[in-house]
């Protein structure tokens, strides 16, 4: 497929009119499964890129992080934004820095600089980050396989394991204290089609409403997946629960290349063979659960994602000063021009 062709259209007007977009967009490429390379006819077309920020956003009164269009699956982060996502080795933003030159539809020489200063945003943080993504693609399997073949008790269970590994994250990502005013349990059911549900006690006091949103919002999100995946069409949705399990294995590979060579490969093309098997359902069996070959072969990137842990050379944070200088440099350019 031509992507820049297709750029061109008017379908993507807003790319050129759009005063945060236009010359100011620093990298633009692709997403998703063109990115991975595991596309097929059917894919939908993702694009991912970063825009530097207007002055008013560094020295006046507008506030900018990201720029969505989701008639053509677009996203363009504020530079500031990406910066603080890439601090935490975030796979989503971290993808667009580890993509093939063809791959690319936009690349200036500050996008190329951008791609240079990988190594200083890499970390041990990516074995949690990592981690955190692909955890939550497992739970998500399990959780579409529960919902046809347990109780309802249990599969409260597997909601609410799923809700406080994301409060477990949350709280990483807001520097503590987030799971301080709140306590999850299961009991007795209030709601009359359930057995068991999921009770919420909460305290707190002078939390941030933004922060506070959000984490409600985790919650909701967390358990509002469980229900929609839960609702099988079956071929439908086996075809969601493979593209899963490929991203979860995908997602292993990907941070062991972090933590071994410190860098990040976004197109698998030499894993193509194991990913589009996955994606192809090989593994799957007629009940809907998954083959032992494919939790054996899970087992064996999650030891090696605890290896490449142990002997990674990466330091314990991101390098901050050189962080903030790279930051310091490209916003002063937005201020200055020089």
């Amino acid at each position: 497929m031509d992507f820049h062709a297709l750029m061109q259209t008017k379908e993507y007007d807003f790319l050129r009119t759009n005063e945060r977009l236009g010359n100011r967009i620093m990298l633009l490429g692709l997403g998703g499964s063109y990115a991975y390379g595991t596309a097929h006819p059917g894919s939908d077309i993702d694009f991912r890129g970063v825009t530097l920020q207007l002055p008013s956003d560094l020295i006046g009164m507008t506030e900018f992080e990201q720029y969505e269009d989701q008639g053509t699956d677009t996203v363009i982060y504020g530079f500031n934004k990406l910066v603080r996502l890439l601090l935490e080795c975030n796979p989503n933003t971290c993808e667009m820095l580890g993509l093939d030159e063809e791959q690319y539809l936009i690349k200036t020489p500050l996008g190329q600089e951008l791609i240079d200063q990988t190594p200083i945003f890499l970390s041990k943080r990516a074995i949690k980050s990592f981690g955190g993504y692909a955890d939550m693609q497992l739970r998500r399997l399990q959780n579409a396989i529960a919902r046809d073949t347990l109780p309802q008790e249990e599969k409260e269970k597997h909601i609410y394991q799923s809700v406080l590994h994301a409060l477990e994250d949350f709280n990483r990502r807001h520097g503590g204290g987030a799971l301080g005013g709140i306590r999850l349990y299961i009991d007795k059911a209030e709601n009359p089609e359930l057995d068991t549900e999921i009770f919420v006690d909460a305290n707190y006091r002078h939390y941030p409403l933004r922060d506070y949103s959000e984490l409600w919002g985790t919650m909701r999100t967390v358990a509002r997946d469980y229900d929609k995946i839960g609702k099988r069409n079956k071929k439908k949705d086996d075809n969601h629960l493979n593209k899963h399990a490929m991203h979860l294995v995908r997602l292993f590979m990907m941070a062991i290349d972090i933590l071994d060579k410190g860098e990040i490969r976004t197109h698998r093309k030499d894993d193509l063979p194991l990913l589009l098997s996955i994606r192809r359902g090989d593994f799957m069996l007629e009940d809907g659960t998954y083959s032992k070959e494919f939790y054996e072969i899970l087992g064996e990137y999650e030891r090696k994602l605890e290896e490449a842990a142990k002997r990674t050379r990466l330091p314990d944070e991101p390098d901050l000063g050189k962080v903030e200088k790279f930051v310091e440099r490209i916003n002063r350019y937005v201020i200055t021009g020089e």
